[in-house]
């Protein structure tokens, strides 16, 4: 029986011991396990704070968001905006280029216009002096056959003058000279003086833009600022002139708009007494 209880006493201290490794394990592996649970814990609290904190920045992020949406609206129409002013800007400068090469064309044609008048000027300047002289020549002609006239007049009886035609335009001419043993009958240059015809001439140039006329008559020929002429085709009248501005040998004179469409080059103008 002692035998029995000493070889149980082994068996004892041996399953003591072997309980207590056990327990020393299960605690050992209790302290690593709520170690790791701690660690967890921790971790998961981590996470938390951070997710919170994401969470956070997620909802600035969307608010950032939100308001670069809104600003992008606004430089949108901002763009929108500027684009249709940089349209009108861009038709209005087309508008001012087209109206300066408008105005530009329309200085040329004045150039070219206003050259052909000073070289029609020029040209009725010219014509003037050669006319002058001519009527110098006639009137030295006519002094001429005036002597004549007298010279004859006071001669040798019995001769008879014939009519004596002298033309406002040409040379006096003497028409016949015709001897005869009866009196003798003269008609003298001075009867052309009751005769006399109202000043005439012609219009030169027309200017329908600025509504006046330049005539082949001058401060030479008795015309006078103020001067008025009946402006006449083909024996129609077409309407009167006023002299606004005189030269020696061509007057410029305004008219009314009336006579923008009908009034012509080469109408004949004369005097109005």
């Amino acid at each position: 029986m002692n035998q029995k209880g000493g070889i149980s006493l082994p068996i004892l201290i041996g399953l003591v011991v072997i309980s207590l490794v056990l327990a020393t394990g299960a605690f050992y592996l209790y302290q690593q396990e709520h170690t790791k649970n701690i660690q967890l814990q921790d971790q998961i609290d981590e996470l938390n704070t951070k997710q919170r904190f994401t969470e956070a920045k997620l909802g600035e992020t969307k608010q950032l968001v939100a308001e670069s949406q809104l600003k992008l609206q606004e430089a949108k129409a901002q763009i929108e905006t500027l684009t249709n002013e940089l349209a009108q800007e861009k038709s209005a400068r087309l508008e001012g280029s087209n109206k300066l090469d408008q105005i530009s064309a329309d200085l040329e044609q004045q150039k070219v216009l206003r050259q052909d008048l000073e070289n029609r000027l020029s040209q009725s300047e010219s014509d003037g002096k050669k006319i002058k002289e001519q009527i110098k020549v006639m009137t030295q002609e006519k002094m001429d056959l005036e002597a004549q006239i007298k010279n004859l007049e006071s001669g040798a009886s019995g001769v008879e003058l014939g009519k004596v035609v002298v033309n406002s335009d040409k040379t006096p001419v003497n028409a016949s000279t015709k001897k005869s043993t009866k009196s003798k009958t003269v008609v003298a240059p001075q009867a052309k003086a009751a005769q006399v015809k109202p000043l005439e001439g012609k219009i030169s140039v027309v200017n329908k833009e600025y509504n006046f006329v330049v005539i082949n008559l001058g401060s030479k020929d008795g015309v006078s600022l103020a001067d008025e002429f009946t402006v006449t085709r083909a024996g129609k009248t077409i309407g009167n002139i006023k002299i606004e501005k005189v030269h020696e040998s061509m007057s410029a004179a305004g008219f009314g708009s009336e006579l923008k469409n009908s009034i012509r080059e080469n109408d004949v103008v004369q005097k109005v007494r």
